[in-house]
């Protein structure tokens, strides 16, 4: 019988009413501590200025498994957050200073609304550089999402983005390049993603590196899946995460700063802003992250995170 095991969660974070309402299985501190299992360990970099919105996202794709996930949330001790509570990020958030000493089974670095701006003038690249080089040997696999991926891609290989003729938002059509890759397994050939962005990164760039592979990619969109061949870095340029109402919010935003937006793509029916938008992506983003636990942190992690090291070592 398939058995959903609970994601770990601080205790008091507002996701967790949300969760517990959709009957996600959460579990706070103090009920974790009576079980004698060990969880798997995954750190959010959540980047994010919306955190409460993109943690309960992403607690609710991790919480769809069965396996047991204790999270870490890391803010950037470098960058001053205006759009949630210091309050928030004191009870729930730890600076990278804190956990560094710490090993990970897994980590997902988050997007950011930044991309318009040089990586270097971004006011905690430095810190951002530094962690992206402690995950390569104290995390086993990590994800990195929208700007996250891009950023990624910039300091470990070099690939530079490009600013695209316009704003791209919308939910996409994507063709699965390699069926039979463990982490497209369960995909149809063409699953749905949204994307929200200004920038991407060019194909011929990514095939420059003959360790990582393009898993899924749209004639519209572009790139949006990157897997590194040995399967500890993915790059997720879409936003499988997002909710039916996030695409929405961004474009109303927009709108009412005068910004004069593009209607999302393929998002309101009969392109309709006044209509409810369609939910049409949730169930491959569920397979998503479950691929991504399942074959790439609970089967590859080592039982004790601190043979991490010597796996680095041979890499």
């Amino acid at each position: 019988m398939y058995c959903l095991m609970p994601i770990k969660i601080p205790d008091g974070l507002p996701a967790q009413k949300t969760l517990e309402a959709e009957n996600i299985f959460v579990m706070t501190n103090d009920r974790a501590m009576t079980q004698d299992i060990r969880p798997l360990k995954i750190a959010i970099v959540n980047l994010m200025p919306t955190k409460i919105e993109t943690e309960t996202q992403l607690l609710r794709l991790l919480g769809n498994s069965p396996l047991q996930v204790d999270v870490e949330l890391v803010q950037m001790a470098t960058h001053r957050s205006k759009n949630v509570s210091s309050d928030h990020l004191t009870a729930f958030y730890k600076t990278f200073d804190r956990i560094k000493e710490q090993y990970f089974d897994g980590m997902i670095i988050t997007g950011a609304p930044v991309e318009l701006l040089p990586y270097e003038e971004v006011d905690y690249w430095e810190e951002l550089c530094e962690i992206m080089d402690w995950s390569v040997k104290n995390v086993y696999s990590t994800m990195h999402i929208c700007w996250g991926a891009q950023a990624a891609m910039y300091h470990h290989y070099g690939i530079q983005k490009y600013r695209l003729p316009e704003k791209l938002s919308g939910v996409y059509i994507h063709r699965i390049n390699n069926i039979f890759h463990p982490l497209m397994r369960g995909f149809d050939d063409k699953i749905l993603m949204p994307h929200s962005r200004y920038t991407g990164v060019h194909r011929s760039d990514i095939r420059q590196h003959d360790d990582l592979e393009i898993l899924a990619s749209s004639n519209i969109a572009g790139v949006s899946i990157v897997a590194k061949k040995n399967g500890r870095q993915f790059f997720v340029f879409g936003h499988a995460e997002y909710d039916r109402n996030t695409l929405y919010n961004e474009y109303f935003r927009d709108k009412n700063k005068g910004l004069n937006p593009e209607i999302p793509y393929n998002y309101f029916p009969g392109n309709d802003p006044r209509a409810l938008p369609n939910l049409t992506w949730r169930s491959y983003a569920t397979i998503l992250y479950s691929n991504w636990l399942n074959y790439y942190v609970y089967q590859q992690t080592p039982y004790n995170l601190k043979d991490l090291e010597n796996m680095y070592s041979r890499n």
